[in-house]
């Protein structure tokens, strides 16, 4: 049996199990240096390679420059880091650029409409609903513009009154000689007075219905038509994109283009015949409930006007305690119990 030398450690260069050289020093020396140098100017790979004393297997670790993305591990042992994080500039370049194109196509819709170039989409019975609608607006505004003039000069009148009444129940009690005649005017002018309140109290109701219904009802049912609008516009212009695509060649180029204009156009389109269905419903539900309010308030309104010219007071209480309440017309029922509690 042969002898083993004896080890001198001084000259002893260590080997692994499989004969190779081991060079855990100079690894351990490179782990030094790495974890000395300052953040962002480490290493862009390292290896680290550990070796059992008395086994042959070995484990790598490799790591690339830190991205500040998830960390996700293979099976084989190397860990990665992966960058996932959606920039938002980004999206936000996206979202300009896409309403730019569709303010671009737009515009150059409305200029070959107004220039006779392009074709529009026409619905017949829509649009001269709206036509109407629209007119109908100008003819109220009208209607309460003279309303708050009416108002505003019985108020002015009232007034007046009150203090011709006043100043003639003053005269009453010092002119001993004309102490009726001063009495009798100025009874006439308070009952006028207060008359003219109780019709101011009618007209201004009246202009506040007209003005909701005006200015929020169908102004609200405008909104709604300049939306459908806009989603006309919006449908014609990439309808005309599309055709004019289809009119072109086909190949490996256009095919795609042609697609995506075919999806862009189809969901416009679903976008416009949605809004046409949404001002046909308010439409018509304006409609009723236009010729419900007006109905009576008009009536109404006249019955404050006639009673007070006519002097009937009772009336003309009568008239304005109806305002709070559903008017009564020929040849309708009478309300149940239920609706009368």
């Amino acid at each position: 049996m042969a002898q083993e030398s004896p080890k001198n450690s001084a000259a002893e260069i260590p080997v692994t199990s499989n004969g190779e050289v081991d060079d855990s020093h100079e690894h351990g020396f490179n782990r030094d240096l790495k974890h000395s140098l300052p953040s962002g100017l480490g290493l862009s790979e390292t290896q680290i390679t550990s070796h059992g004393f008395d086994s042959s297997k070995e484990g790598v670790v490799e790591a690339g420059a830190f991205q500040g993305g998830q960390r996700t591990q293979t099976k084989g042992g190397p860990v990665i880091l992966a960058d996932e994080i959606k920039n938002p500039a980004m999206e936000k370049l996206e979202l300009v650029r896409k309403w730019s194109l569709n303010t671009y196509k737009c515009t150059r819709q409305i200029i070959s409409e107004k220039l006779g170039r392009g074709s529009r989409t026409v619905d017949l019975e829509l649009e001269a609903q709206i036509d109407i609608l629209r007119d109908n607006k100008k003819k109220y505004e009208n209607i309460l513009k003279l309303a708050q003039t009416l108002s505003t000069q019985l108020f002015q009148m009232v007034h007046t009154q009150r203090q011709l009444g006043d100043a003639f129940a003053d005269l009453s009690l010092k002119s001993l000689e004309l102490h009726e005649e001063f009495g009798y005017n100025a009874d006439t002018q308070k009952l006028l007075a207060k008359n003219g309140e109780t019709l101011l109290g009618a007209i201004n109701f009246f202009i506040a219905s007209v003005n909701t219904l005006v200015n929020k009802t169908i102004e609200d049912t405008l909104m709604t038509v300049k939306q459908y609008e806009s989603a006309r516009i919006e449908y014609d212009a990439y309808r005309t994109d599309l055709e004019e695509l289809n009119l072109g060649p086909r190949d490996a180029n256009t095919l795609p283009k042609i697609e995506q204009s075919q999806h862009l156009f189809q969901a416009h389109k679903e976008k416009y015949d949605k809004m046409r269905n949404d001002v046909s419903i308010k439409l018509k539900f304006l409609e009723e409930n236009k010729v419900k309010v007006l109905h009576n308030q008009l009536v109404l309104f006249h019955n404050a006007i006639a009673a007070y010219f006519a002097g009937n007071q009772k009336q003309l209480e009568q008239t304005l305690k109806q305002f709070h309440i559903k008017l009564k017309t020929p040849g309708v029922d009478a309300p149940s119990w239920l609706e009368e509690q």
